[in-house]
């Protein structure tokens, strides 16, 4: 008889950035790569994961229940500690084992094995980064439910070792397994087929690229300031570009994006493929960022050819090597003379972009998803 496992689905309902992308791009290659083992995705199935094992006609409703949910505090709340919590008590059968790549489940879920991946902890180091409702939420269960985990699964050596002074687990029971990055996608693409997207977008010709929320924890105060500061003559030539959602608490950079308009170009949310023309054409890639538990993009960016400038703290010392440019994401003059200092210097352009090429093959989603396969099956047996 096969084992069970029951993964956390949920974040699979929302457009993929961070926790859904991490979550999807697992769960699909251990699929593949065991299929001793039957895969539940819950606690509303997805099929963007097997669509083999979802009910389709749910997932509409349940992206458009999801919308309403994040849109209201008061409702969210409800759900989390009503829905979850107590309603699932009732309709879960047992699992072998339950997976929530999410940092916290509330639900009550009926699992012989549970392992939990926690990303980081801003919601207590910086909770001004988050709404209220979530650091409520996270300050109330998150401690008593992460260390019920029989494993529990970082990003980074600086994400474990973050959450081990702050609860008392076993250090060797928590894996470190690096993210992956999607080779078939973010690579190196023909110049007909970036002009022609170029063209299409209505795309400058040499600029700056951020992808990442805009919201406070990405410190896009501090990096459109950085550009504002260039030399006239630099600006002139590169655009700055941003890529991502909207987030929340972002009036202070929208009315920089305003004052900017020339100079600024904000292009919302774009699917991976139209991400990897947009890292591939840009001429270096910014990432200030205050905290990262590991910070996707910048790899995502290496593996497109793109020189990358990142902040020196938290995780990105250790997920980008010697292959990226370091900034205090707290002195806006060091992001403004490093962007600079690399869009000066082609020779370093060039060195910069090799290093990354070749640091990034660390990094597949076919060796993320084996570990995390390894950590189960461990469990299981």
């Amino acid at each position: 008889m096969k084992n069970k496992i029951l993964i956390d689905g949920l974040m699979l309902l929302s457009p993929f950035t961070g926790v859904a992308k991490y979550t999807y791009e697992n769960s699909k290659r251990m699929h593949i790569q065991n299929s001793e083992i039957r895969y539940y995705y819950g606690y509303f199935s997805s099929k963007l994961v097997e669509p083999k094992l979802s009910d389709s006609k749910k997932i509409p409703f349940m992206k458009k229940f999801k919308a309403v949910i994040v849109k209201n505090e008061l409702v969210k709340k409800f759900v989390r500690t009503v829905i979850l919590k107590y309603l699932t008590y009732f309709y879960q059968e047992e699992f072998d084992l339950f997976w929530e790549p999410n940092h916290l489940s509330n639900a009550n879920i009926k699992a012989k094995r549970r392992v939990t991946t926690v990303h980081d902890l801003s919601f207590h180091l910086h909770p001004d980064w988050h709404p209220k409702e979530r650091v409520e939420y996270f300050e109330k269960y998150f401690w008593d439910e992460v260390v019920k985990s029989d494993r529990i699964i970082t990003g980074s050596h600086c994400a474990k070792q973050e959450l081990l002074q702050y609860i008392e687990f076993d250090a060797d029971k928590i894996d470190v397994i690096y993210h992956g990055v999607d080779h078939d996608n973010f690579k190196q693409y023909p110049k007909v087929i970036l002009k022609n997207f170029r063209n299409r977008f209505n795309i400058p010709k040499k600029y700056i690229l951020f992808v990442g929320s805009i919201e406070p924890r990405k410190n896009l105060f501090s990096l459109l300031s950085a550009y504002r500061k260039l030399d006239t003559t630099i600006k002139k030539e590169y655009k700055l570009v941003l890529v991502g959602f909207k987030g929340w608490r972002n009036d202070e950079i929208m009315s920089l994006l305003e004052a900017e308009k020339e100079n600024i170009i904000y292009l919302g949310y774009l699917n991976d493929q139209e991400l990897a023309y947009v890292y591939n054409m840009a001429s270096l890639f910014c990432y200030p960022s205050f905290y990262e538990g590991f910070g996707l993009p910048p790899l995502e960016a290496m593996a497109c050819g793109t020189p990358v400038i990142v902040s020196n703290l938290s995780s990105m010392p250790e997920v980008c090597g010697d292959a990226a440019l370091y900034a205090d994401p707290y002195d806006i003059n060091d992001i403004s003379k490093k962007m600079q200092r690399l869009l000066e210097n082609d020779l370093l352009q060039k060195e910069m972009a090799e290093r990354g090429l070749e640091h990034v093959k660390r990094f597949t989603w076919e060796d993320a998803a084996s570990k995390h396969m390894d950590v189960f099956v461990r469990l299981l047996n």
